[in-house]
């Protein structure tokens, strides 16, 4: 199995070893669990864990406590970020005993998978599998809901969401089939011919990936963090990485790379701001780890393909990494991405009916967001790294090949479709001369008409200067277009740019709105 990730201990730790099981009453221990709990606190980890029944004895007595105490928390100890020294750890246990045994059951929890994933869980045949799931189909423990229940209601207590969050990821990827194969083959199973049961997981899996999208949808990168490591998690399953891709995740962790990205850019470099800094950077790793590992799936399903296509923000979000460049480790998982997205293929599993998307369309994209210059920038660059040499180059290679089979109509319709617009050749007068004809669409719906009207609104001034410019260029060159871009919005919106602080954006502003108003704008030049 998977190495577990390592999480910060409980800032209340100190006070785990002062808890007294008699006085707490509420948490419904019968003689026996509070022996066990004795009895496993004053042993080795792997005494407790030796057989796989009394594990799981062990795990649900835990459990049970998480169930228990989380229902009835004060709410104190979810309020304390910082490790506490052994006198406020003290204050916390007595303000809000509850609070610090949830964080007990949940430590105590994140040792137990950390133990079964050690190579001494390999050579004594005990495992995840047969400790979590019991019973002759290896089904999934009952109690596994107190995780969830924590994962959804600790709201403020980030050790305990990011930490439950972790366990029952690790907990889960024990069932997926994807994952037997991991395993040591010099593993004593205990339990021959029983497998944790992947039906029994399905639904938790679901519920979990269901918590991290809605923690990715939050703008604070506190919020986002108490699910980074349960993500990371998942992706090292396919079957996690599936159940992701299926309920939207790669456009929120798209969104959230772009968002990282934006604010790691505009963040100071002072000194006292430095280790805010890296641990940005540190997130925005991550998340770019886990959108490389999600390109793993494109070779096997139409949809993956479709959603890393859609609106171009994954290869928007991944180039804008490598162009800003932040760190070395953020660049070589981006370049990795992009290098999958470049060369995957639609052979495989195609939807049938569905428009054919693969490496064609992903390069396409990248052409539009301006990969070529920013790769062309880091060939100039020295790298220890020589898998990065290696996708720098592949993708120049690949880009350059590609981009010489494109036409220029081609070029310009990606740049509009990603909504990456640069000046160049295709924002030109002669451009719209000879290809207005083709802004009407395949449809005659004058799709590219909308999305540049849209883009007036963008937060990127030259983006809505260039997106004016185009708009005027398809009035005075299209039959009727005057009357068209009129009819969709344009000139409404372009208006309200024409007293923009930008004078540059109110010249173009005021350029495009004459343009939809005079017949014969030539003459007016």
């Amino acid at each position: 199995m998977a190495k577990v990730a390592s999480i910060p201990p409980s800032p209340v730790s100190a006070a785990f070893r002062h808890i007294q099981w008699d006085p707490l009453t509420s948490l419904r221990l019968t003689p026996q669990e509070t022996a066990l709990l004795r009895m496993a606190e004053t042993n080795p980890i792997e005494y407790t864990l030796g057989d796989a029944r009394d594990a799981t004895m062990y795990v649900r007595v835990l459990l049970k406590l998480l169930a228990e105490a989380s229902a009835n928390v004060s709410g104190h100890v979810a309020k304390i970020s910082e490790e506490c020294n052994e006198n406020r750890a003290l204050d916390a246990l007595d303000a809000d005993p509850l609070g610090v045994v949830s964080h007990y059951s949940i430590s105590k929890i994140y040792t137990i998978l950390l133990t079964l994933s050690s190579p001494w869980g390999a050579e004594n045949g005990v495992a995840v599998g047969n400790v979590f799931y019991a019973g002759s189909e290896g089904a999934l423990i009952e109690q596994w809901k107190a995780l969830l229940r924590v994962i959804s209601k600790a709201k403020g207590d980030v050790y305990a969401q990011r930490s439950a969050a972790l366990c029952l990821a690790q907990i889960l990827l024990a069932a997926c089939p994807s994952q037997r194969g991991a395993r040591s083959a010099s593993a004593k199973d205990s339990s021959p011919g029983r497998v944790p049961s992947y039906a029994s997981a399905i639904e938790p899996l679901e519920a979990l990936t269901a918590w991290i999208i809605t923690q990715l949808k939050s703008s604070n990168p506190s919020t986002v963090g108490t699910s980074v490591p349960s993500l990371m998690s998942l992706m090292g399953a396919t079957e996690g990485r599936q159940i992701f891709a299926a309920s939207g995740g790669i456009k929120y962790l798209s969104r959230q790379l772009r968002q990282r990205e934006k604010k790691q850019a505009a963040s100071p470099t002072a000194s006292g701001t430095e280790r805010k800094v890296n641990s940005s950077v540190q997130q925005l790793y991550e998340l770019a780890f886990c959108l490389w590992c999600l390109t793993y799936e494109l070779n096997e399903s139409a949809d993956v393909r479709a959603d890393f296509a859609k609106d171009g923000l994954p290869v928007m979000a991944l180039v804008e990494l490598v162009s800003s460049a932040p760190r070395e480790k953020v660049v070589r998982v981006a370049l990795a991405a992009l290098r999958n997205l470049a060369t995957c293929s639609a052979d495989v599993h195609p939807e049938p009916g569905a428009p054919r998307i693969d490496s064609k369309v992903f390069l396409g994209e990248m052409i539009a967001c301006g990969l070529m210059k920013a790769i062309g920038l880091l060939r100039e660059r020295q790298f220890t790294d020589p898998d990065i040499v290696d996708d720098v180059d592949t993708l120049y290679k690949l880009l350059q090949d590609n981009f010489k089979e494109m036409t220029r109509w081609e070029v310009y319709q990606n740049e509009v479709e990603t909504g990456q617009l640069q000046w160049g050749s295709t924002h030109t007068e002669a451009f719209f001369k000879e290809n207005a004809k083709m802004m009407e669409g395949k449809d005659g719906d004058f799709k590219l008409v909308k999305i540049l009207i849209s883009l007036l609104s963008s937060k990127d001034e030259d983006i809505s200067a260039i997106a004016c410019f185009d708009l005027g260029e398809f009035c005075r060159n299209y039959p009727n277009g005057r009357q068209i871009a009129k009819r969709l919005g344009a000139k409404e919106l372009a208006m309200t740019l024409i007293e923009h602080e930008n004078p540059e954006l109110q010249r173009h502003a005021l350029q495009c709105v004459s343009k939809m108003m005079v017949q014969n704008w030539e003459y007016v030049k």
